[in-house]
This record gives C-alpha cells, sequence and structure tokens, in this order.
C-alpha cells in the first residue's frame, strides 16, 4: 500500500558506537526520503565518531575505525544534515526509543537544535510489537515474506542484511505490508500512525518524564519515580539544578527546563 502523506517522510536507521545516547556517536546514517508523490531519495553517509568504534560495534555493523578516519565529523555536515531532515516527518525501527535521541543529540553537540516537537514519529517496531511481537527480521519475513538474512534489493542493488541502508528499506517496506494487513487497525496516514506506535506517554524520548492519566508530568525514574514534577520541584528545590548537570541526555534537559519555567511561572502567580 501507498503511503498517504502530506509532508515527506524520511526513514532512517543509525550504525553508531554503541547504545548509550549520551556518549556514543554516529558512523552511519542511512536515509530514505519519500515524498508526497511517490518518489523516493535514498542517502547513505558515514562519519568520523571522533572516538574508537569498539570491536563489539564493529561485530554488528562491520564498520572499522579504517573505514571512517577519513570521512567528515558529523558537526562538520551537520547544517547540510538538518536541511535534509527539515519539514519531514520521521520513521524508523526502534527509533523513537534509539535513533531519534542520538540523532538529536548529535545535532545538539554540533550547535544545532532540531526541533522535531511538530514532526510526526513513527515507531515501526512500537507498530510490529503491539500487533505481532518480533524483530525486524522476523517482521520482514512474517509482513513480506522475504528473508532480509538473504540481503536486500535497494535501488537495484545487492544489500548486505543487517546494514543500516538494508533495515530502512525492510523498515519501510514493513510498514507498508502492516497497513495492508491490518485495514480496520491502522489508519493510511502519518499522524495516526505516529500515534498508534508511541510506547507509553513520555515527555522526553528517554521517558525520565512521563504523562499520568490526567495528563500531569510525573518523574519515571529514581527516588522519586512516580511523584509529580511539580511535587518535586517544591520539595527538592535543588532537583532541577542536579538534572541538569547529570548525565542525562539533551532533550531529557531541555524538556525538563521548559517544565521548570512553566512551574516557576505557576509560582509567581499563586
Amino acid at each position: 500500500m501507498k503511503l498517504n502523506l502530506s509532508n515527506p517522510i524520511i526513514f532512517f536507521d543509525l550504525e553508531t558506537t554503541g547504545t548509550n545516547i549520551q556518549r556514543d556517536r554516529i558512523v552511519e546514517i542511512s536515509c530514505t526520503k519519500v515524498f508526497p508523490n511517490g518518489t523516493e531519495e535514498c542517502k547513505c553517509r558515514r562519519f568520523n565518531p571522533e572516538m574508537p568504534i569498539p570491536p563489539e560495534a564493529t561485530a554488528v555493523h562491520h564498520i572499522t575505525d579504517d573505514d571512517v578516519k577519513d570521512e567528515p565529523t558529523f558537526k562538520q555536515v551537520a547544517k547540510s544534515m538538518k536541511q535534509f531532515f527539515e519539514g519531514c516527518d520521521l520513521a524508523g525501527f526502534n527509533s523513537n526509543k534509539f535513533d531519534i535521541p542520538l540523532l538529536v543529540e548529535e545535532f545538539h553537540r554540533a550547535g544545532i537544535d532540531l526541533d522535531l516537537s511538530k514532526r510526526k514519529l513513527i515507531d515501526v517496531q512500537n507498530i510490529y510489537h503491539k500487533l505481532e511481537p518480533r524483530t525486524l527480521v522476523a517482521a520482514y519475513k512474517y509482513y513480506c515474506g522475504k528473508d532480509l538474512e538473504a540481503g536486500i534489493n535497494v535501488d537495484g542493488k545487492e544489500v548486505s542484511a543487517h546494514s543500516a541502508l538494508a533495515d530502512v528499506a525492510a523498515t519501510y517496506e514493513v510498514l507498508k505490508a502492516q497497513l495492508d494487513k491490518y485495514p480496520d487497525i491502522l489508519k493510511n496516514d502519518v499522524a495516526a500512525l505516529a500515534e498508534f506506535s508511541k510506547r507509553g506517554n513520555s515527555v522526553d524520548f528517554a521517558s525520565r518524564l512521563v504523562y499520568d492519566e490526567e495528563g500531569r508530568v510525573v518523574v519515571n525514574f529514581g527516588k522519586y519515580k512516580g511523584r509529580l514534577l511539580d511535587e518535586v520541584f517544591k520539595q527538592d528545590p535543588s532537583y532541577y539544578d542536579w538534572m541538569q548537570k547529570g548525565d542525562f541526555a539533551y532533550d531529557t534537559k531541555h524538556k525538563l527546563t521548559q517544565l521548570y519555567l512553566q512551574f516557576k511561572q505557576r509560582e509567581k502567580q499563586s
């Protein structure tokens, strides 16, 4: 089924030095930008992460230090990268939990604010796990009837399994197949798919802060887990500064600052 789009949407996947959003770096990004008229634009780019790629990461994506030593850093091409993402909705496999927050973190380190507040974010893995809990390899087999381990054809070229480009292409195919398989459940609309693919009701990508059933912000970790954020601000005035100085993602700190300023404004008015 062809996606019903009002804006371009970018399916993307990252290969990285590891899984720590705050500390690890992108070594490769692969994207397929799908336009409302159905045309597609594919891009794949590697970066020098300015840190050694651990052997365990290379074992997954097969990218070595030598492969990226002469590539530009993310910061050197961040402006052109932002232009490519400008005005686009985003989609991926486990993207809301990992790829998107890490991408935002890289842009932040480059001094660029990638504002996603008005973007629709579709996580195909979340759709899959809600309907048929499995991995991307199993999802590709289940929905598309093809073996991802054998590789995938992208733009007429055979791409090996587990590369970022193969994962991007497979994710895009899986979403279209999901729309075909569940026409009574999934609406062919980016906003509806983004809403359906949400996992939980998070304020930030890392889910350090979440909304409760009444729409109030609640702390979702540590000694204050389950407490209303406003109550924590009142009880522990140093909490905001502690989080700002702590090892938290830029997105978490950014959202916390917005909420803290709103809290202080309400305090002045009361």
